[in-house]
């Protein structure tokens, strides 16, 4: 049974989540969770302080020795929005490498929102057209979500630690500095307005710690009876989230730290957090929230289980979402997705027929679809040159479910489809690890082949029967209407880069 490892270097706080699968589901074995303040001095400076970065290093390395005690077999921790503004966060990440040897991805906030709703996904009472809100430390996400898919998403600079250093500054907030944060997170819930539009939606599920203190904050200042929700956690009704915005201000932090709910640990952050709450709230003309313990943790979780396990639900919707994020990517930058699925088709193919030939992992078979399907978006920039702006394109687009070296990785084989070969010293080989190069390398021919099979063919599809023997490879061509020179023509010049990259003969021939 594997066991695997989330952890979630946040704003304000680190999370460790650790889940062992049993029968196709993920079992919670141990989980964790330290208040460091990450994002306080990035938000003040523009960089990690030396404290901060030796408190989150201490909570993480009690994060490391739970991992080895429970004998994780997969581990993966990610930093969202301090470490993505901060202009020192690579030192930072090295010296959590060179301490737990973790390579830690610091992920963009789509990507953050994407896997806090593959997290909230797994609650019973997630059905029909939800609105997730996470305000976290540093950014706030928000997804329109139907049955259980994604509709739209966004990710605002609203985060509680945030708002707080750079609007509110002293225990008590002056009407100035609050008027100026209010404003600010108008301005910011405008670009949300403008993104989702009119929302009906039958359920709004706010996550993180934040929407965890407001929750049993409100709940506690009900008349007992009333209210119940997902989870067992009470119903936040926006007028009442709104009066407790109101309390909180007026409020120093003694004060608020014996409200239930808040604590010691929050009373700084929890302004900031209630107002944007309850500006979110009556901007969208929603009734109120539920809260869920469930977050960007489990959806790390939850992708790990659907990445390595094929049986589950998880893994088809796992796999949707990538696909729907390559062909929103080919739309975006104007490639007819029906013309580069033949070349995808061929890539499939050989990438199945010639396993035995090039022994890629497993992995790449879809690496190298989406690759095949993304390798023309470079022309929305230039034709001369497409080949590096693709690259450039699919290695920094948002695209769901894909980790930056997945990226970039995809991005390596779409780059080396013109007369230029894969050389380490390349710029868009730097961020791609020595030991994937030969991979690379290979699947470079594939997606090559796969061209060299569909040249300026509008409909007419070659069937093509692949034959391996231990020092050639033969192709074997069904000319169809149009006939097969062209293509024919196209393999034997790729016959040469074949041997140098698989040391066989490459034969192509008509059926």
């Amino acid at each position: 049974m594997q066991t695997y490892a989330a952890i979630d270097i946040g704003s304000n706080s680190c999370r460790l989540k650790i889940a062992r699968v049993q029968q196709h589901q993920l079992k919670l074995l141990h989980e964790d969770r330290e208040v460091t303040r990450l994002g306080a001095s990035v938000f003040e400076s523009g960089v990690v302080s030396p404290d901060a970065m030796a408190s989150t290093l201490l909570a993480l390395k009690r994060f490391y020795r739970a991992v080895k005690l429970h004998s994780a077999d997969r581990v993966r921790a990610v930093a969202t929005s301090a470490l993505r503004d901060a202009r020192n966060a690579q030192a930072f990440l090295a010296w959590v490498k060179s301490e737990t040897g973790w390579e830690v991805e610091i992920i963009s906030g789509l990507e953050e929102a994407r896997l806090i709703h593959r997290g909230v996904m797994g609650e019973p009472g997630a059905q029909g057209k939800c609105l997730l809100v996470d305000v976290g430390g540093g950014s706030c996400e928000i997804t329109l979500s139907e049955r259980k898919r994604i509709r739209e998403t966004i990710s605002l600079p609203l985060g509680a630690v945030r708002l707080t250093k750079e609007f509110l500054p002293g225990d008590l907030p002056t009407e100035e500095e609050l008027a100026r944060m209010k404003q600010f997170i108008a301005r910011e819930l405008r670009r949300a307005e403008r993104r989702f539009g009119l929302m009906r939606v039958s359920l709004v599920i706010a996550t993180s710690g934040t929407a965890a203190a407001l929750a049993q904050a409100v709940r506690k200042s009900r008349p007992p009876g009333k209210g119940g929700a997902a989870r067992g956690e009470p119903l936040a009704e926006t007028r009442n989230v709104r009066r407790l915005a109101r309390k909180l201000t007026g409020m120093n932090s003694a004060q608020r730290s014996s409200i239930p709910g808040i604590g010691p640990k929050r009373t700084e952050i929890i302004v900031a957090g209630a107002h944007v709450y309850a500006e979110l709230l009556e901007r969208f003309a929603l009734p109120g929230f539920v809260y869920s313990d469930l977050g960007l943790r489990d959806g790390i979780l939850a992708q790990m289980l659907a990445e390595q396990d094929a049986k589950t639900t998880a893994h088809q919707q796992f796999e949707r979402e990538r696909w729907e994020g390559v062909l929103a990517t080919c739309k975006r930058y104007g490639v007819d997705p029906k013309q580069a699925d033949a070349v995808r088709q061929h890539a499939l193919q050989l990438f199945r027929d010639l396993q035995a030939v090039h022994e890629l992992p497993q992995e790449y078979g879809a690496w190298l679809e989406a690759a095949a399907m993304m390798r023309d978006v470079g022309k929305f920039m230039n034709y001369q040159g497409h080949h590096r702006h693709a690259q450039y394109i699919i290695a920094n687009s948002e695209l769901f479910g894909f980790t930056p070296l997945q990226r970039a990785i995809m991005s390596a084989i779409a780059r080396y489809l013109g007369k230029s070969r894969p050389d380490p010293a390349d710029r868009s080989m730097r961020s791609i690890p020595p030991e994937e190069f030969t991979h690379v390398h290979r699947a470079v021919v594939l997606l090559r082949l796969a061209l060299a099979l569909n040249q300026d063919r509008a409909s007419d599809v070659l069937k093509v029967t692949l034959h391996v023997y231990p020092k050639r490879v033969l192709l074997e061509l069904s000319p169809g209407r149009t006939g097969a020179e062209l293509e024919l023509w196209s393999l034997r010049k790729e016959a040469d880069y074949f041997r140098e990259v698989f040391r066989r003969e490459l034969f192509a021939a008509l059926a």
